[in-house]
């Protein structure tokens, strides 16, 4: 690792848990720090314990659960928006940090900034337009194209879109806000309540499996119709620990797109894979959120 190379602060923010990562990379980690995700006041102010030891670095990087507002132009911009989480609906984090610490300062969705770590590190290396879906608590997508996040009015929410439904599937989901949506129909919640046991007690066998493939092949559908992923890579809680999941996931998503969009490596067992990075994804695309605001700030003073 070039030693040279940007010493970031990167969190990750998370429903549950936070990661503090000091870094120039995964193979320059210089310090990681856990800690539980209580009230925004306790937990912002623990983050804050952490960054105020390590000192001095360069830039900042927050990949954090949402939604978020990611523009930069909106009065809201660094806030978590329309959480269900209690307490956590119109936090301020991202101003709130970088005030505190000026330094160039990135903030995305966390699973953006998995996506970023995988493609830049992980089982997406050297692809610059990849998709990042994570399965666990939630659903959610990061989509990455020419090693940049693919943004625009905001962050996407694949998580809540309404699949077609396997015929004769007439379970209403959980979703407060959709019911039967993806997030709904097979993030770890839906699995459970549907099952009516907790996940890990849930056997390859078991047909509750059917539909959640079904809903999760749906998903591949859509963002290989984006026009976006040279590959998809699946994480999260209900993913890993599930491999029997990923065939069944590619052949539901094939047999949905029904030979439209006949590209061969779409149907190949390296297009929906994975992951490579584990537990670090997040915090290392936070790394990668503070080295892109480091690259845009210098860029503006050279253009001055």
């Amino acid at each position: 690792m070039d030693s040279a190379a940007p010493l970031v602060a990167g969190i990750e923010l998370g429903g549950t848990k936070i990661v503090c990562l000091l870094a120039r990379g995964p193979d320059d980690i210089v310090d990681r720090v856990q800690l539980p995700t209580l009230h925004p006041d306790e937990t912002l102010a623990a983050v804050e314990r952490v960054l105020d030891g390590w000192g001095g670095f360069d830039a900042l990087g927050i990949a954090s659960f949402g939604p978020i507002s990611i523009d930069r132009t909106a009065a809201d911009y660094g806030h978590i928006t329309s959480t269900p989480k209690p307490h956590w609906a119109g936090t301020d984090v991202a101003r709130r940090l970088g005030t505190r610490y000026a330094v160039p300062t990135g903030f995305h969705t966390d699973v953006v900034g998995a996506a970023l770590a995988e493609a830049r590190w992980g089982a997406a290396k050297g692809l610059g337009e990849i998709a990042y879906a994570t399965v666990g608590t939630g659903i959610g997508v990061g989509l990455i194209a020419g090693g940049r996040p693919v943004d625009g009015l905001t962050h996407s929410e694949f998580g809540h879109i309404r699949p077609a439904r396997l015929p004769g599937d007439d379970w209403v989901g959980v979703c407060p806000f959709h019911g039967s949506c993806l997030e709904g129909l097979a993030a770890g919640p839906a699995i459970g309540a549907r099952a009516g046991v907790k996940g890990e007690e849930i056997g390859a066998d078991d047909p509750v499996w059917e539909p959640v493939a079904h809903a999760l092949g749906q998903l591949c559908h859509t963002l290989v119709l984006t026009g976006v992923p040279r590959r998809i890579v699946m994480g999260g809680g209900v993913m890993v620990g599930n491999d029997h999941l990923f065939p069944r996931v590619r052949a539901a998503m094939v047999k949905s797109l029904a030979g439209y969009i006949a590209l061969p490596e779409i149907a190949e067992d390296g297009f929906v894979v994975a992951p490579a990075l584990g537990g670090n994804a997040g915090p290392l695309g936070a790394i990668i959120l503070g080295q892109q605001a480091l690259a845009e700030q210098r860029m503006s003073f050279t253009t001055l």
